[in-house]
């Protein structure tokens, strides 16, 4: 930052020696700037910084270490203290990340809460229902991604990773809209997760036409009917033994949402039938 200094300096007539003793730095220094003013190294972090703040706006969720998993797909190989350095500079951290002597808040919404807790709705993709949920096996954690319309109950849409990307979410919502078809105007409800304000889901919400919706701060109770549906499969999958392997967790909760919740477990509430029974004799709607 002082380099440009001696060139103003020397334009009015101050020699770059005198500037450069003053400053405290060598005229070579000086003169090895001016052939190149910006180094390799310098044009590299540049980049590098980029596509950090690239990644990072795409999901706030995301730290250094998760930036530097995805550098290589920008092209850009760089370790981890590297990027932890340029990040702590430029401020890029986790959303979930908590510093001593900082009281972080959560992010605002970037969508108003249209549902209010009124679960219902009178027709098929009128209200969707999002949310997220994790559950550890001997691999590490794995995270899933549902989906649920309020009309039939049914899980309309899915996703299963072994990482809390915002991709989770917008895979799960490109599953549901290619089942569902036309959804235009449905509103789709979530809390206030960072995968659900990412740019990357909203941009999706855009793309298909739909209506996004977020509860408040620490409302359990503004996504209980999505709430209702975790419980059950904490119930009848995740806490039912340990798990060794992600594969083997994923297998179950594909099998458990399909299967027995679409197809065999009847709900009251709608009259009961199962899921897939309610849509077909009311709607006529394809049980796939």
């Amino acid at each position: 930052m002082t380099y440009p200094l001696v060139l103003d300096l020397a334009a009015d007539g101050i020699p770059v020696a005198v500037t450069c003793r003053v400053l405290g730095f060598s005229k070579q220094s000086f003169y090895e700037w001016r052939a190149k003013p910006v180094t390799d190294r310098d044009w590299d972090d540049a980049h590098l910084i980029d596509a950090a703040i690239a990644i990072h706006a795409e999901d706030p969720a995301f730290g250094y270490r998760f930036i530097a998993d995805e550098l290589p797909d920008h092209g850009i190989t760089a370790g981890e203290n590297r990027v932890q350095r340029l990040c702590s500079a430029q401020r890029l951290f986790s959303v979930h990340s908590k510093k001593r002597g900082l009281n972080r808040k959560p992010g605002p919404p970037v969508h108003d809460d249209l549902v209010e807790r009124d679960f219902t709705a009178g027709a098929p993709n009128e209200l969707w229902l999002t949310d997220l949920t994790e559950h550890r096996t001997d691999e590490g954690k794995l995270y899933l991604c549902a989906i649920k319309d309020v009309y039939s109950n049914r899980i309309v849409g899915y996703s299963i990773d072994s990482r809390m990307k915002a991709s989770l979410a917008v895979t799960a919502l490109r599953s549901a809209v290619a089942r569902r078809g036309t959804v235009a105007g449905c509103v789709v409800h979530s809390d206030r997760g960072s995968q659900f304000r990412a740019r990357k889901f909203v941009h999706e919400l855009a793309h298909h036409d739909l209506v996004g919706s977020m509860g408040r701060v620490g409302a359990c109770a503004d996504n209980a009917a999505m709430e209702s549906f975790f419980a059950l499969l904490q119930k009848n999958v995740l806490d039912r033994q340990r798990w060794s392997s992600r594969d083997e967790l994923r297998l179950a909760i594909v099998t458990w949402i399909e299967k027995s919740y679409h197809r065999r477990r009847r709900q009251r509430r709608l009259g009961r039938l199962t899921p897939v029974e309610f849509e077909t004799i009311n709607h006529g709607l394809k049980a796939a």
